[in-house]
């Protein structure tokens, strides 16, 4: 006996995606990329981005390599559920600097069957867990952790070390601020 189904009947399944790393790493690079293969497979996309983050942009999302894509820029991490409409593919840079309820929205379209990819610093500059980022971690489907190169011996980086001596855990900047740093450079950076 032949069964028919309804190939659109399928109901899709979404998952959580988080890259994350320190500075300099690649984070937003990646999450490009992966956005214009959805692109180009004729996926429905959208991209948000934090609202205070015109570093590059205000209206897109562009990494260092000065790759871009555009984007929508929100307060919180509620205005993603509101702005939302009919996607396939949901991009979120800077994760870090969005509140804690992104970890319930980002579940929230997941359950909805909607592919999303976050990227986002996992440590501040003390080293120390940044914002949304380790609970997304934990409840992503996949984690890709990037590193950067050390710029001071070469080796992997993890951390992003501040050359400046403001002590604001939210400081945008660049190369001018902040330089990438192995466990033993960043080490040596922050001994008193």
């Amino acid at each position: 006996m032949f069964i028919e189904r309804d190939i659109n009947s399928h109901k899709k399944v979404g998952s959580i995606e988080v890259v994350a790393g320190s500075m300099f790493s690649g984070k937003t690079e990646e999450l490009i990329r992966r956005l214009k293969r959805a692109k180009i497979a004729k996926q429905k996309i959208e991209i948000y981005k934090p609202i205070i983050d015109v570093r590059y942009s205000e209206k897109e999302v562009v990494s260092h390599d000065e790759n871009s894509i555009r984007s929508t820029p929100i307060e919180n991490s509620a205005n993603i559920l509101l702005l939302t409409g009919d996607v396939d593919v949901i991009g979120i840079d800077e994760a870090q600097f969005f509140d804690k309820g992104l970890i319930e929205v980002v579940v929230k379209l997941a359950n909805m069957g909607i592919r999303v990819i976050i990227a986002g610093l996992d440590m501040d500059f003390k080293g120390a867990p940044f914002g949304p980022i380790p609970g997304l971690m934990a409840i992503a489907d996949h984690v890709t952790k990037v590193h950067a190169i050390c710029v001071r011996c070469g080796s992997i980086a993890q951390f992003s070390h501040r050359m400046s001596t403001k002590e604001q855990v939210v400081l945008l900047g660049e190369k001018d601020i902040y330089e990438p740093l192995c466990r033993s450079c960043y080490n040596n950076a922050n001994q008193v």
